[in-house]
C-alpha cells in the first residue's frame, strides 16, 4: 500500500477532544451555513445503505461568499510570518489527531475502507502537514536571489534586482475519493497551499461529505487557536459540475488543484483556461503506469515478483493512482510462466470494497469493453462479489494489438492489469513508448540483462513518467523532499510539478521580481540584514552573509 509518514509524538491529543457535530453545511469565514435544501447523503459502499446527515449543496451566493472570504483573508495570509503558517499547520495536524476515533469510524462508513489504511492515511496526512511546516520554518524554498546595483556600470547603471517566491491567492482545492485523508479536506494541496501563504476554499467530494466536514471542524478551531481569520479556510459541499464549476470560473480564484478523472480534470482545465483571466489548474489525472520486465529478471526471480505486484495491483481495492495497470514482458517460455504465476496470486487475492458502487461498475464496464477486443485473453475472470466489493482481474494480449487498439489505453480504475507480451527486445521499447503520461514506469532487470538494454528502457520510461521504480513497485509513494508525484499528460496537466513532497508547494507561488525597492519595503528574506538566516543567491554566489 502506499507508504506513510508516522504521526509525531507531538500530534498525539493534548487539547481539548473535539466532540463535533455534524451540521450538513458549507463552512464559510468561520460559519456554518446552509441557505439550500439538504438533499445528499453520503453513503457506506459496503451495504449501499445511506448516511446520515443530510448535506446542502452550496448555492451560487456561498460560492460567492467563500472565495469573497478567501480574498479578503489573502490580504493577512501573503503577510504572515512563516513561523505563525507553520504553527498553523501543526494545529491543524494536532486537531486533526483531536478528532479521535470519531474521524476513523466516520470514514470508515462513507469509503469502506478498513481502519489499519485509515490510521496510516490519518498519520500521512498530519505527517504531510508537519513536513512543509519544517520546509517554510528553514525558509530556502522561496529561492531568494539578489543581484546588488552597480551605478557606475556602463554604458548604463545596473539596478538592484531581488526575486523570491510569493503567494498567488485564494486556492481552489478538490478533494479526491481515493484517498480522503491524504487527498481530502487537509490534504497535500490544502498543506502546500497554506504553506505558501494562500487562503484555500476546498470543494469536498460528494462520496465523503462528513469526513470533509470533520476536517474543517479541525481547520476552523486551529485557525481561533493560532487567532488568524477565519476566511484563510473554507469548505463547500456539492456536485463539481455546479459547484466546482463556479469555484473555477469565480475571478478570485488564482489556482486549482484537482485529484480524479481524466474527463473531470479536463473539463477543469479548458474551463480555467477559457476565463477571460486564465488561471492554472494542477490536476492529477489517469495513470497506466508501466511495469516493465527484462528477461533477467525472470530468469532470477520470477515467482517473487509475480507475488509482489500482484500485492501491488490489488492494494486499496486497485484504487491508488500509481496501481501498475500495464505490464510488459518479452519473450515466451519464461513470460509465459510469470503471467500463469501472477494470474494465481491475484486469484488468492480476496475481494475489496471499492470507494463506491459507481467505481466497481465503471471498473467493470472497462474491462469488459476490453474483453471484447479480439486478441485480449482473460487469464484470470472475476465479476462483482457484494454490493461494491470486486476480486482482481487479468488480462493478456499482444503487443501489436495493443498499439493498435486504442480503447485498450484508458485506465481501468479498480484492481486489474493488463499483459502485454512483446516478442523482443526492439518491439518492447516501440511498444512501451506508446504507453502515454503516467505518474510512475517500474523496470525490474537481471545480471543477464544488457546494460545497454535496461539504460534503454530506463530512458524510455524515463521520458513517459515523473517517478521511475527499478526492482520495485510503484504503490509506495514516500512523501519526502525529493519525491515527484507527477508527470507528463494525461497524468497531469502540468508535468513540471508535483503533488507530492516539498516541491508542490511551488505550484501555488510565482517569482516576483523587486527593483531597486527600499529595504524597508521588501519581504524579510531579500532585505539587507537577511534576518532570517536563509541561504540566499547573491550576485552568483550562495551565501548566508547580510548585505
Amino acid at each position: 500500500m502506499e507508504a506513510t509518514l508516522l504521526p509525531s509524538t507531538r500530534f498525539l491529543p493534548t487539547l481539548t477532544t473535539m466532540k463535533c457535530s455534524l451540521t450538513g453545511s458549507q463552512l464559510i469565514n468561520g460559519q456554518w451555513v446552509a441557505t439550500g435544501a439538504k438533499t445528499m447523503r453520503g453513503s457506506n459502499p459496503a451495504t449501499g445503505e445511506a448516511l446520515d446527515p443530510r448535506f446542502a449543496p452550496a448555492s451560487e451566493a456561498e460560492v460567492d461568499a467563500a472565495m469573497q472570504a478567501a480574498a479578503e483573508a489573502f490580504k493577512i495570509t501573503r503577510e504572515l510570518p512563516p513561523a505563525t503558517r507553520a504553527q498553523l499547520l501543526e494545529t491543524i495536524a494536532a486537531r486533526i489527531m483531536d478528532l479521535g476515533d470519531d474521524l476513523l469510524r466516520r470514514a470508515n462508513l462513507e469509503t469502506g475502507l478498513p481502519l489499519p489504511r485509515l490510521i496510516g492515511e490519518r498519520a500521512r496526512t498530519c505527517g504531510q502537514l508537519q513536513l512543509f511546516a519544517d520546509l517554510i520554518r528553514e525558509g530556502s524554498w522561496v529561492d531568494a536571489v539578489i543581484d546588488t546595483a552597480d551605478p557606475q556600470r556602463q554604458p548604463l547603471p545596473k539596478p538592484d534586482l531581488r526575486r523570491m517566491a510569493r503567494p498567488l491567492g485564494p486556492i481552489v482545492v478538490f478533494g479526491a475519493s481515493n484517498f480522503p485523508f491524504a487527498y481530502g479536506a487537509c490534504g497535500g494541496d490544502t498543506a502546500s497551499a497554506l504553506a505558501a501563504g494562500n487562503p484555500v476554499v476546498v470543494k469536498a467530494h460528494e462520496r465523503h461529505p462528513s469526513v470533509n466536514e470533520l476536517f474543517a471542524h479541525a481547520v476552523r478551531a486551529a485557525l481561533q487557536d493560532c487567532n488568524l481569520p477565519p476566511g484563510v479556510f473554507n469548505l463547500l459541499q456539492g456536485p463539481g459540475a455546479t459547484v466546482g464549476q463556479a469555484l473555477t470560473k469565480h475571478p478570485a480564484t488564482q489556482a486549482v488543484g484537482f485529484t480524479g478523472s481524466k474527463r473531470a480534470g479536463r473539463a477543469l482545465f479548458d474551463l480555467a483556461a477559457a476565463r477571460s483571466s486564465p488561471i492554472p489548474v494542477y490536476a492529477e489525472m489517469g495513470s497506466l503506469n508501466p511495469f516493465v520486465l527484462l528477461p533477467g529478471a525472470l530468469a532470477e526471480r520470477s515467482e517473487p515478483i509475480a507475488a509482489g505486484l500482484a500485492q501491488s495491483i490489488a492494494a486499496g481495492g486497485g484504487q491508488f493512482c500509481t496501481k501498475p495497470g500495464l505490464v510488459f514482458v518479452v519473450g515466451a517460455a519464461a513470460a509465459e510462466t510469470f503471467v500463469a504465476q501472477l494470474a494465481s496470486q491475484l486469484a488468492g487475492v480476496p475481494p475489496a470494497t471499492m470507494i463506491a458502487v459507481e467505481m466497481q461498475q465503471n471498473f467493470c464496464a472497462t474491462t469488459g469493453a476490453f474483453q471484447k477486443i479480439p486478441g485480449v485473453w482473460t487469464r484470470l475472470a472475476n465479476s462483482p462479489t457484494g454490493f461494491a466489493a470486486m476480486p482482481p482481474i487479468l488480462l493478456e494480449v499482444d503487443s501489436a494489438t495493443w498499439r493498435e487498439q486504442l480503447g485498450l489505453h484508458e485506465e481501468a480504475f479498480g484492481p486489474g492489469a493488463l499483459v502485454i507480451r512483446c516478442p523482443d527486445f526492439t518491439d518492447l521499447i516501440e511498444t512501451v513508448s506508446c504507453a502515454g503520461g503516467n505518474l510512475t514506469a517500474a523496470l525490474h532487470y537481471g545480471a543477464a540483462d544488457s546494460s545497454t538494454e535496461v539504460r534503454a528502457v530506463a530512458q524510455a520510461l524515463e521520458q513517459l513518467a515523473g517517478r521511475v521504480v527499478f526492482n520495485g513497485y510503484p504503490t509506495g509513494v514516500e512523501v519526502g523532499r525529493a519525491m515527484v508525484h507527477g508527470g507528463p499528460y494525461p497524468a497531469t496537466t502540468a508535468p513540471s510539478t508535483t503533488s507530492v513532497g516539498i516541491l508542490a508547494i511551488q505550484r501555488f507561488v510565482r517569482p516576483v521580481c523587486f527593483q531597486n525597492a527600499p529595504d524597508a519595503l521588501l519581504p524579510a528574506e531579500l532585505q539587507n540584514a537577511n534576518p532570517r538566516q536563509l541561504w540566499r543567491t547573491v550576485n552568483g554566489e550562495r551565501t548566508k552573509q547580510a548585505l
